[in-house]
């Protein structure tokens, strides 16, 4: 997980090294999601870790394909569903709802934006939002460490 998180740090100074002298004569890329993707990748290796080692998931959810981090995190989950869930898990666990809210909100915003495309919305980052969406994960992670006690 912190080779991918390295990945898109080396990506992001690479990608700012260019300056204006992009491959093919352009002057930017339409779009920087590339630069996210491994840091996306290992927020969301970090979030099965964490709901494991936390007890929130079982082990054939770590290890299975059909856990979804984006259903399971998701505060507005139905109460049907909630005990799938690790939101207010996390937040009986780590102090409140803070982190699981910050957890949330970088799932949708440094993940699920990043990754998907969805008609009639502009999902493309600019570099700087690029570099903002790499820091958010990092600070999410770091949160995840302090206020649910990890060592």
């Amino acid at each position: 997980l912190q080779k991918l998180l390295v990945t898109s740090h080396f990506l992001l100074s690479v990608v700012k090294s260019w300056g204006a002298d992009l491959p093919g004569g352009k002057k930017e890329f339409h779009d920087y999601s590339f630069v996210v993707f491994p840091a996306a990748k290992a927020y969301e290796g970090f979030l099965k870790k964490l709901f494991i080692d936390l007890k929130f998931i079982t082990e054939e959810d770590y290890y299975g394909k059909r856990f979804r981090i984006g259903k399971a995190l998701n505060p507005s989950l139905s109460k049907e569903k909630m005990n799938e869930g690790v939101y207010d898990k996390v937040a009986k666990y780590c102090g409140g709802n803070d982190l699981a809210d910050n957890l949330w909100e970088t799932w949708k915003q440094s993940r699920n934006l990043v990754f998907h495309w969805f008609p009639n919305e502009k999902n493309t980052l600019t570099l700087a939002e690029a570099g903002d969406r790499i820091e958010m994960i990092v600070k999410a992670i770091d949160q995840s460490f302090e206020e649910c006690r990890i060592k």
